[in-house]
């Protein structure tokens, strides 16, 4: 076997969304990084293996204006573009390039890591082995994170981390059980049908279960094309082989039961069969690592806004049953889904090991009770937080100290570094200095505005919409070259401008098998996202460079504009994908 030894800055252990985020958002702020996956595509449970959606914080459009921002949008909005049809294997192509063509950024796909070294509480190195050329990697790096999901990287170093259901008095959790116990929400095989075009009979394996009415209890079945994250079932880690056999078992006899029971109009099955099942069961949940703050059920209920905020969520408290699909009785939905107010933040303090000091922490096994994980466990969450670890890790890097030492002197930093880079921090407004848009200094003018949409709305505390306050310049409804022009005053010299438009973030985007979920988005892009536009950099009412952007597809835009100087800067808004309105949130420029 070839022995190879990689150095690098920072490895990321675990390809799923968390850590493809982290990983991408590391590297862009000038960090040596390795992201490291022990599957052959990216994704994780969003993978074309599993196919689970990228949930978060809109809920499915039950919180307005909460989808997140930043890397985790940029990568949906690309898949949209390229990949209306959600086929899966597409989107894992999306995820593939977005890290594979990352400057500062080297992908290690099947590569499984099986050993490590810890010195004085830190991970020195990690010890992999990639399946496919039988090359053994030994990583060595200043920080590390874990991304595995199963915490698989915080246990083999020795980190604090918990397993299942604590106490109600550990943190005063009103639904959290009397007594703690070793429960874990379950793990699913999901699988998708799909009408053959001919009647398909189907006999149920002798080896799968036989399923019934009464065994589906208020478990919904509401259509014949995506289902069901209800069959599940949990335990421990070291029995993931064995449930994954016992969930196809159940799978083949939900099936079976669909087909062949009468509970179901014949027009609608008899021609159908099974077209995919995952490959590997999708975990919710498993080891917890600690940090210095466990977010609990009492932060989500009070919808916190913590001081070191860096990233939020909003996904009801999805507390799935113990037993999963084995629990019967009549009133079993699979689930408890516990309302929450309104969309809460996670602290800084809940993304690193508490006693391994170069070890950060993201996606399901970041430092959480489980109630609070019930929550904060779906994937556009965990993205929204490894894009903050990637960020924090370049300023521990830069000032050679530990994770922890980030938040006690740099989260003002860190928190407007996020912003800058597109992130939605609840409670933290922007404070771009390096903005050359002084609002007090300029002179911002539009072409038309609706009322509440006025153009010197633009650059604000928050480049989206909060609760009634829209935050964005809005033209009228004549949208043929609408446009918006902020005047210096002076003559001024840029390198980059940064446009960010309206994706509508009230929009669900992911990628999906489930027709009911396809019907609630748009087929190709955001109707209010800017299509086609103009950029204008004049001097003394002459044009001295012009940037024409055609079929744009992203809510961040960022132009090159070095090597002149001007003093006025213009964007004419030529078409959106079918809004009568211009809308912009942002025009910032950058010396």
């Amino acid at each position: 076997m070839i022995k190879v030894t990689k150095q690098f800055d920072f490895v990321v252990i675990g390809g799923g969304i968390s850590g493809l985020c982290m990983a991408i958002s590391a590297a862009r702020n000038g960090v040596n990084t390795a992201l490291v996956q022990n599957r052959s595509m990216l994704g994780g449970n969003a993978s074309s293996e599993m196919r689970v959606h990228v949930n978060g914080a809109e809920r499915g459009g039950n919180f307005r204006n909460a989808l997140e921002s930043g890397i985790i949008m940029e990568i949906l909005m690309a898949n949209k573009n390229v990949n209306p049809e959600s086929s899966y294997h597409i989107w894992d192509t999306v995820l593939w390039e977005k890290a594979k063509f990352q400057e500062n950024l080297e992908l290690f796909l099947n590569t499984n890591a099986f050993d490590l070294v810890v010195e004085d509480n830190k991970i020195t190195k990690v010890i992999a082995v990639q399946n496919t050329t039988e090359i053994e990697f030994t990583f060595e790096a200043k920080y590390f994170a874990d991304t595995t999901g199963d915490g698989t990287i915080s246990a083999m170093a020795g980190a604090d981390f918990t397993i299942g259901h604590e106490a109600r008095s550990t943190y005063n959790e009103s639904l959290a059980p009397e007594e703690a116990n070793n429960h874990v929400m379950g793990s699913s095989c999901l699988f998708s049908m799909k009408d053959a075009g001919v009647k398909s009979p189907f006999k149920r394996p002798e080896w799968a279960y036989e399923y019934t009415r009464e065994m589906l209890g208020k478990r919904g079945i509401p259509e014949l094309t995506h289902g069901y994250w209800w069959i599940e079932l949990d335990g421990e880690i070291s029995e993931t082989e064995d449930i994954k056999t016992e969930l196809m078992k159940y799978l083949y006899g939900v099936f079976d039961y669909i087909k062949n029971s009468d509970h179901f109009p014949k027009e609608q099955t008899e021609n159908l069969v099974i077209d995919w099942i995952s490959s590997i069961a999708g975990k919710r949940e498993s080891r917890r690592v600690y940090g210095d703050y466990v977010l609990n059920q009492n932060d989500i209920d009070k919808s916190v806004r913590f001081a070191d905020a860096v990233a939020y969520g909003g996904w009801t408290m999805d507390d799935h049953s113990v037993g999963g699909i084995k629990s019967i009785n009549p009133q079993e939905r699979g689930t408890i889904w516990h309302p929450i107010k309104d969309i809460y933040t996670i602290p800084y303090r809940s993304i690193y090991s508490r006693n391994i000091n170069n070890l950060y922490i993201g996606g399901r096994c970041f430092s959480a009770s489980h109630m609070a994980l019930s929550s904060a466990r779906v994937m556009a969450t965990g993205a929204t937080m490894g894009q903050a670890a990637g960020v924090a890790v370049a300023i521990a890097l830069r000032e050679n100290i530990s994770p922890r030492e980030v938040g006690q002197k740099y989260i003002d930093e860190l928190q407007q570094r996020l912003i800058r880079d597109d992130c939605y921090i609840p409670g933290i407004p922007a404070r771009d200095d390096y903005d050359l848009v002084k609002k007090d200094q300029v002179t911002i003018t539009a072409s038309s505005s609706i009322p509440g949409g006025e153009a010197t709305n633009i650059n604000g505390d928050y480049a989206r919409r909060v609760d009634d306050v829209q935050n964005c310049w809005i033209s009228a409804e004549t949208i043929s070259d609408e446009w918006i022009n902020i005047d210096f005053g002076k003559s001024i010299s840029a390198r980059e401008v940064v446009l960010r438009f309206d994706p509508n973030f009230s929009c669900t985007l992911i990628p999906t098998q489930s027709y009911r979920t396809r019907a609630r988005q748009p087929i190709h892009m955001p109707l209010v996202l800017v299509k086609d536009y103009v950029l204008l950099c004049e001097k003394d009412g002459n044009v001295v460079k012009e940037i024409v952007v055609n079929d744009n597809f992203q809510r961040l835009n960022k132009l090159d504009v070095s090597g002149i100087d001007f003093d006025n800067l213009k964007v004419v808004v030529k078409s959106t994908y079918g809004d009568k309105h211009a809308r912009i949130f942002d025009i910032r420029v950058y010396a």
